[in-house]
C-alpha cells in the first residue's frame, strides 16, 4: 500500500536518521521503505525486460540506491525527472588493522573520511556500523551500541586550549576502545555482531550514537548526526512513495562517496546511474539515440544541504544570499559551476514551489569564502541533463551532530512531490 501524506513528517525523518548510521544502513532502510510502498527490487546481474522495468522498482549497489516509477505512457524514452542525494557523511572509518595499544589503552586505528569538523567528535559516545565480509564472501550489516570515545585533553594539561585548539588527526583522534592488551580484538567484536562464520574485511564507520532530537523553545529545531545528506535521502524516497505515476520517468538516485569526490562505482562520477537509465530505455524498446533525446527534455534536482546564516558568524555570509532555517529550501548558485543551477532550472523549480504554495530561498557564497560542491555538476556533466542544486539550510555542517529547522525537510519532500506531479 502506498503511504499516505502523513508520512511526510519530521518524526518519520528522524526515524530514518536513527536507522542509518552508515551508507549501507541508509540503503537498507530506504529499500525497506520502498518495498513497503509496493516497489520491486531488481538486480543489476539480471536481464531486464519491459515487464520488469515498467512499474515501481529499485536497485541497490553497496552504499547507493536508484528507484523509479515508470511513466504511464508507451513512449519508449519519455522525459525523466530525477532527484539526487548522497548517503555518505564525513566520519571516521575503521582501518584494516584496527587494534593499536598505547600506555595501557586499547585504541582504534581509524582513517578520516571526508571533511570532518575534528573537534565535534571529541567526548562523544561512538558506535561502529557498516558492512562486514566473511572469508567466503558473505556479507552482513553490523551496528554496535556505544563502545568508543575520543577524550579531549583536560584543560589543566593545556591551559591555552580556549585560545585555539589544534588537533592532529593521527595523534589526537584515535578512539579509546578498551583497557589493556588482553581485551578482544575489534574483529572479534564485529564477528559477534555479524552472525557470520568469519569476518575478513569490512567497511565500518564510527557514528555518534545520540539519537536525533527536536530542540528549541517551540521544538522548531532538529539536531542529529548525518543531516548532510540523509535528510535529502529521506525526502526523496518518501516523496517518490507518495507520488502517483505520470507521463515522466520519476527517478531517485542516492549516491555514495560524495564527501570524497564521487569518483567511485557508486558515486555520481561513476557509471551506475547512466547504466540503469540506459537499461530502462532499452527494456522499453528504445535506443541510445532515444535516451539522448529523453535526457535533453529531462531535469535533475541535486538535493544537498545549504549553509544557514550563523548568528555568531554573520560576517561569513553574503547577506543578500543567506538562508534562514524554516523558511524553505535554498536554491544554490555559483557561477564557477560548483553548483549546477542555471537561470532556467532555477525558474522551473521556483515556479513549481510557488504553484504548490511552498517557500524557497537562495544561497550564494561570499567571493572570499569558496563554496563546496555537490553531485549536481557531476550528474549534469555525465548525463547532459538540466540540473538545479538545492538544499535545506543548516548549521554545523560536517559536524558529528548538525542542526536544521523542523519545517524545511518536510517542505523539501513536498517540493519533490510537486516536481514529480
Amino acid at each position: 500500500m502506498t503511504p499516505t501524506s502523513s508520512n511526510i513528517t519530521i518524526d518519520d525523518c528522524m526515524r530514518l536518521l536513527d536507522a542509518s548510521p552508515s551508507p549501507f544502513h541508509a540503503v537498507d532502510e530506504c529499500a525497506q521503505r520502498l518495498r513497503s510502498a509496493g516497489a520491486t527490487e531488481l538486480f543489476l546481474t539480471d536481464e531486464w525486460n519491459s515487464a520488469a522495468v515498467d512499474g515501481f522498482c529499485f536497485i541497490r549497489r553497496d552504499g547507493a540506491l536508484i528507484a523509479w516509477k515508470a511513466p504511464n505512457t508507451s513512449e519508449l524514452a519519455p522525459p525523466m525527472l530525477l532527484v539526487g542525494a548522497h548517503t555518505d557523511s564525513p566520519c571516521f572509518k575503521l582501518k584494516p588493522n584496527p587494534d593499536t595499544y598505547h600506555h595501557g589503552w586499547h585504541q582504534l586505528s581509524v582513517e578520516v573520511y571526508g571533511g570532518i569538523l575534528n573537534n565535534s567528535w571529541l567526548d562523544r559516545d561512538l558506535g561502529l556500523a557498516g558492512r562486514v565480509v566473511s572469508k567466503s564472501g558473505e556479507t552482513a550489516l553490523v551496528r554496535s551500541d556505544p563502545i568508543a570515545r575520543i577524550p579531549q585533553l583536560a584543560i589543566h594539561l593545556d591551559r591555552g586550549v580556549n585560545e585555539g585548539l589544534r588537533l592532529d588527526p593521527q595523534a589526537h583522534l584515535m578512539p579509546i576502545w578498551a583497557i589493556g592488551d588482553a581485551t578482544p580484538a575489534v574483529v572479534e567484536h564485529l564477528h559477534q555482531l555479524s552472525g557470520l562464520d568469519s569476518v575478513a574485511w569490512w567497511d565500518i564507520s564510527l557514528f555518534d550514537t545520540q539519537p536525533a532530537a527536536r530542540l528549541g523553545a517551540n521544538q522548531e529545531l532538529l539536531a542529529s548526526g548525518r543531516l548532510d545528506n540523509l535528510l535529502s535521502c529521506w525526502a526523496a524516497v518518501t516523496a517518490l512513495c507518495e507520488t502517483a505515476a505520470s507521463e515522466h520517468l520519476q527517478v531517485v538516485v542516492l549516491n555514495d562517496h560524495e564527501e570524497v569526490g564521487s569518483a567511485s562505482t557508486t558515486g555520481a562520477a561513476g557509471p551506475t546511474l547512466e547504466q540503469v537509465l540506459t537499461r530502462i530505455v532499452a527494456a522499453r524498446g528504445g535506443t541510445t539515440a532515444d535516451l539522448a533525446r529523453s535526457l535533453s527534455r529531462s531535469m535533475c534536482i541535486s538535493a544537498d544541504n545549504a549553509h544557514a546564516i550563523h548568528p555568531n558568524y554573520a560576517d561569513r555570509h553574503d547577506h543578500g544570499h543567506a538562508p534562514v532555517v524554516n523558511q524553505g529550501p535554498a536554491i544554490k548558485l555559483n557561477v564557477n559551476q560548483r553548483y549546477a543551477t542555471s537561470s532556467t532550472s532555477a525558474q522551473r523549480y521556483a515556479a513549481i514551489c510557488e504553484s504548490a504554495g511552498l517557500p524557497t530561498q537562495v544561497f550564494s557564497s561570499r567571493n572570499n569564502i569558496p563554496c563546496g560542491s555537490t553531485i549536481g555538476p557531476i550528474t549534469a556533466t555525465r548525463l547532459g541533463i538540466d540540473t538545479i542544486d538545492i538544499g535545506v539550510p543548516q548549521l554545523s555542517m560536517h559536524s558529528a551532530r548538525e542542526l536544521c529547522g523542523v519545517d524545511d525537510p518536510v517542505t523539501l519532500a513536498q517540493s519533490f512531490v510537486a516536481f514529480w506531479s
